[in-house]
């Protein structure tokens, strides 16, 4: 019986790992169609923002109650992963509870640890799941949040309070067994999954061990799928905000990037000594902004990835709040369903990029963009350091550069600006008069 599960799990591990791969390699392609962007800077802050930012989650704590319930789900989802693990090394192994023997007494102790783990996780899932459904806080109900994406998000809380049952299942069923069965190792009471042994103990051993079994494969099976699963999902800011969190700009918010083609030309007007102030730059300057998705970085493509949907910058932004079409959320969404359509296509060796469609007017509106004031607050609300206003600020770049788009009035400012080095028409000379 050892050698049949054995071989069942190794075919199941097998096939998932040829998934997950091919799924990885489709997301990479995707993030490649951006521009290559090197990454300058303090390395040593890049690698701060990883630990306090992805790992610590600094940035969840600006609203402690769900930074609280989502440190507990996310401080499970990591540590419990230690006992799965042990249900690998079991599964090829054909043991049980391989690490019980090395750990002695320890081991219950751990394990009673995972369980108090999981039990907050179940509990902070189930708060979650009434926050979004019954409470409907209004920032999971906007107009980008579709059928799918809340779909979506129930689903993976689901699934979490399902995984976290079928431990305690496992472990009760266990535990009974050990009273049994001399072959299953002691672990000592589990606090938590004890609670369920009153309705396990009158059961036939035959029948509490196909529980435990069931729920054992249930877990390890449910993790595979979940490690699937979250490739398609938004929950895939699991891993990816460890590398946006990285890759994010070191640079003040109110720094906005200058094109290296247009800086040389007006340096050169100004008659600064270009290659002594400039980066060298080819001659051609491709375009002028982003119309679609291969004319914006490779870092902000990754970065609409590692978005988790939360909202907190639409909720922060001032447009958006005074009734404005722009949601910084669904600038990042756009993007990454974007990415999404291009990469099937590529996949099915269909057009790709020249499809007919483009990230901007097909997906964002020039509506959308022109809301924007610029004001830094989806950047500095976003828990993983993501910046919508970069993709916003190409559009617009795009708009008015290369098809002279922008709205008549910001044209008149351009004009103001080019003659007299401000937005408003008169001379740079009478600029102080208000003060007399």
């Amino acid at each position: 019986m050892a050698i049949v599960q054995q071989i069942s799990f190794f075919i199941v591990l097998a096939a998932a790992a040829v998934f997950i791969r091919k799924r990885v390699l489709r997301l990479r392609d995707n993030i490649k169609l951006g521009k290559k962007e090197e990454l300058t800077g303090d390395t040593n802050k890049r690698w701060m923002n990883v630990l306090l930012v992805a790992f610590g989650q600094k940035k969840m704590f600006k609203r402690p109650l769900p930074a609280i319930l989502h440190f507990f789900v996310y401080i499970g989802f990591v540590v419990i992963n230690l006992e799965v693990l042990e249900f690998v090394i079991d599964g090829l192994a054909g043991t049980h509870r391989i690490f019980a023997p090395f750990l002695g007494s320890f081991y219950g102790v751990l394990m009673n640890f995972f369980e108090f783990l999981a039990a907050a996780v179940l509990l902070s899932c189930v708060i979650f799941l009434m926050r979004r459904n019954s409470m409907k806080v209004p920032r999971f109900w906007s107009a980008e949040m579709t059928k799918w994406p809340r779909l979506d998000a129930n689903i993976i809380l689901i699934v979490e309070i399902i995984l976290m049952m079928a431990i305690f299942a496992m472990n009760a069923a266990d535990q009974v067994l050990q009273t049994r069965d001399h072959h299953y190792i002691v672990t000592g009471k589990l606090f938590f999954s004890s609670f369920l042994i009153p309705v396990l103990e009158n059961l036939g051993t035959t029948t509490l061990i196909i529980i435990e079994r069931f729920a054992w494969w249930f877990h390890i099976i449910g993790i595979l799928a979940f490690a699937i699963y979250v490739t398609f999902s938004k929950h895939l800011h699991i891993f990816m905000a460890f590398l946006n969190t990285y890759a994010a700009r070191l640079e003040p918010k109110g720094q906005i990037s200058n094109m290296p083609v247009v800086t040389r030309e007006v340096k050169s007007m100004l008659g600064l000594t270009v290659a002594e102030t400039t980066p060298a730059v080819a001659e051609s300057p491709g375009r002028f902004g982003a119309k679609d998705i291969n004319d914006l970085s490779s870092n902000l493509l990754l970065s609409a990835y590692a978005c988790t949907e939360c909202g907190r910058c639409t909720s922060e932004c001032p447009a958006n709040i005074t009734g404005k079409k722009l949601s910084p959320r669904k600038i990042m969404m756009d993007v990454r369903d974007r990415m999404d359509e291009v990469g099937r296509s590529l996949e099915a060796g269909g057009k790709g990029l020249d499809d007919g469609k483009t990230l901007l007017n097909d997906y964002i509106t020039k509506e959308e963009i022109n809301a924007c004031t610029s004001c830094n607050a989806c950047v500095e609300a976003c828990p993983v350091l993501i910046n919508p206003l970069e993709i916003i600020l190409e559009l617009r770049r795009y708009v008015a550069m290369e098809e002279s788009g922008s709205p008549a009035q910001w044209n008149a400012m351009f004009q103001n600006v080019e003659t007299n080095f401000a937005p408003w028409k008169f001379s740079a000379a009478d600029r102080f008069n208000w003060s007399k």
